[in-house]
């Protein structure tokens, strides 16, 4: 009795198991391949910049300020990672709706307009948000597209 008991519980917790939706998510092994496709590339362009990286929330999942990037662009790199996370669009997109004459934008949550925020999407979903900050925003943005191809490459 005990035995049958036993394997009807567990075919039913693996069954249930099954059921559970699979999310796919950023590891830290996917973040070192962004962060050193990115730091390789600031290098190579010969400019200092932060690094930013978060989850599809917004959650701070690596940061790393350039020796000679200002103290500002901590703050600006964070905010152009969230806005690519939370729309799934690149934060270049919020400049060009502001040139647009859309400012009630700025009113939505961690909206910021400033080129060189992308998000990371796999198979369509977002995992999160690569940012640059600290040089050109087209060469942040370069900066940033240098992680996040790193990372489509595996």
């Amino acid at each position: 009795m005990y035995r049958v008991l036993t394997a009807i519980l567990l075919s039913a917790a693996t069954a249930f198991a099954n059921d559970l939706p699979n999310k796919k998510y950023l590891d830290l092994t996917h973040i070192k391949i962004m962060v050193s496709a990115a730091e390789a590339k600031a290098k190579e362009l010969n400019v200092s910049v932060t690094i930013c990286i978060v989850d599809e929330s917004g959650n701070l999942l690596f940061l790393e300020k350039g020796e000679t990037a200002s103290l500002n662009t901590i703050q600006f790199a964070q905010k152009k990672a969230r806005h690519a996370a939370f729309y799934g669009r690149p934060s270049k997109d919020g400049a060009d709706t502001i040139k647009k004459g859309n400012t009630e934008a700025m009113a939505f949550p961690e909206f910021f307009p400033n080129q060189g925020g992308l998000p990371i999407k796999i198979d369509g979903k977002i995992l999160g948000g690569i940012s640059a900050s600290g040089s050109k925003s087209e060469i942040d943005e370069a900066i940033a597209q240098s992680g996040l191809d790193a990372l489509l490459k595996q």
